[in-house]
């Protein structure tokens, strides 16, 4: 079944879900005690989120644009090739293969052990903590991997049910924390080194590349295009809903964070829900929220191994991949696509490095974004765009803006792992001619 449509069946419930669901996933529950060991300031660190929101928003009325336009697998890479060469759109799908899904899948379900050995009673734990962590990663990825391989059909109800559930969860934390939990507004009151003194221009910049990939998934529903019922409609509005919803959650999950813990606490510490959790209550509560995060990471990984695929089976279709990626399996899922982005993030998951590798990560995701963004005014200028969304050219240019900024910001705080990214896209150019050249 190499050349077999996918069908058209995300409707737009299911639709935001898979936007809800693939950004609401390890970024937000392990990196703010991060960033504020580099901000200093509470205050600066939720201004931050908001203008990552802002960000995200922008780019998610930009893409709207462009899925209805081009409502096909694929997302970026779909438009890069349609909008500027068959090149651009590989180097885009390139990145999204080696790292942009798989090592996002390894970070959430290491992250997800992280959380459901944190709900284990201390004497229970394992006397191989690391190796254990890394079996249960490997064993969730599978799972997800066996649900998806058999159709969309149930996978996307499974997404929905999660999803859901994931909303139902954060909500339960958040009014419980402010309802009942022992926190108080005056944290906010308090800075550990001066907020601008302590946290310059490139800092602010790479925190913000940080935040940037904790809303990544903001254009997530424009990977399964070719599997949206009337995707003109429903694309757009499953982008806005889900980015908007999910920019909220973000923002009150931070304000409940920084009432919860006192910013010295906060600082540098990883699970900070498991954190926040115990200081709102007890020990026991630590245990249950834990629990809770972990199912809302189960979700994440469910809908970066749902999505990935996609692009990859796009690539495959227009000769730009290797011809296994374009096999339908017999439930008309792209197999072969969802056992090698599975087998990839497992290997990120054994080898240990994605640590080292998180920040060229948020790197090379960031670039691409902003070229396919730089689409919208060449659609606009042909007079070729079937979908004018609010907002051009002002919103447009100012996702373009600050997005380069952040990634300059961003490289000269880390020229290391700033420049393996550009050499990881630079590394796809001869691939990419040899197999046009096999082609």
């Amino acid at each position: 079944m190499a050349d077999a449509k996918l069908p058209r069946k995300l409707k737009l419930f299911s639709l935001t879900n898979i936007v809800i669901g693939d950004m609401i996933g390890a970024g937000i529950f392990t990196t703010s005690g991060l960033l504020l060991a580099q901000l200093h300031s509470p205050l600066l660190l939720l201004m931050l989120w908001i203008v990552g929101g802002f960000i995200a928003l922008t780019g998610a009325l930009s893409y709207g644009e462009l899925g209805a336009n081009f409502p096909r697998a694929g997302g970026d890479y779909a438009f890069l090739t349609e909008l500027f060469s068959p090149l651009t759109g590989f180097l885009s799908g390139w990145v999204s293969f080696l790292v942009g899904f798989s090592a996002p899948v390894a970070a959430s379900s290491l992250a997800f052990s992280e959380y459901l050995v944190r709900t284990l009673p201390d004497d229970a734990l394992p006397h191989q903590l690391e190796l254990t962590k890394k079996v249960i990663a490997i064993a969730i990825i599978l799972v997800f991997t066996m649900i998806h391989y058999f159709g969309l059909k149930g996978g996307s109800k499974i997404q929905n049910i999660l999803t859901v559930l994931k909303i139902v969860l954060i909500i339960s934390l958040i009014i419980i924390g402010f309802t009942y939990g022992n926190g108080s507004f005056e944290h906010f009151r308090i800075e550990t080194g001066g907020a601008f003194e302590g946290a310059n221009l490139k800092s602010i910049g790479l925190a913000l590349m940080w935040i940037m990939f904790a809303y990544s998934g903001w254009n997530a529903s424009t990977y399964v295009g070719s599997e949206v019922h009337r995707p003109v409609k429903n694309i757009p509005r499953s982008l806005i809903i889900g980015t908007f919803s999910v920019t909220v959650i973000y923002l009150l999950l931070n304000i409940l964070y920084v009432y919860a813990v006192p910013p010295g606490e906060m600082k540098g510490v990883i699970s900070i829900g498991g954190l926040t959790a115990n200081n709102l209550f007890n020990r026991s509560m630590d245990q249950l929220f834990s629990m809770f995060i972990a199912l809302i990471l189960v979700s994440a990984i469910s809908v970066l191994i749902m999505i990935g695929p996609r692009v990859y089976y796009a690539m495959a279709q227009s000769g730009h991949f290797f011809g296994l990626a374009r096999k339908l399996n017999k439930a008309r899922a792209p197999g072969i696509s969802i056992l090698m982005q599975s087998g990839l993030a497992i290997l990120y998951v054994v080898s240990g490095t994605f640590d080292q590798i998180i920040t060229f990560l948020s790197f090379s995701l960031g670039i691409f974004p902003i070229i396919a963004v730089v689409g919208v005014f060449k659609l606009r200028i042909k007079k070729q765009s079937v979908l004018r969304m609010p907002g051009y050219p002002l919103l447009p240019a100012l996702f373009i803006i600050f997005s380069i900024a952040i990634l300059i910001l961003a490289f000269l705080e880390r020229p290391v792992e700033s420049s393996i990214a550009i050499g990881l896209i630079l590394a796809g150019i001869p691939v990419h001619y040899l197999l046009k050249r096999r082609k």
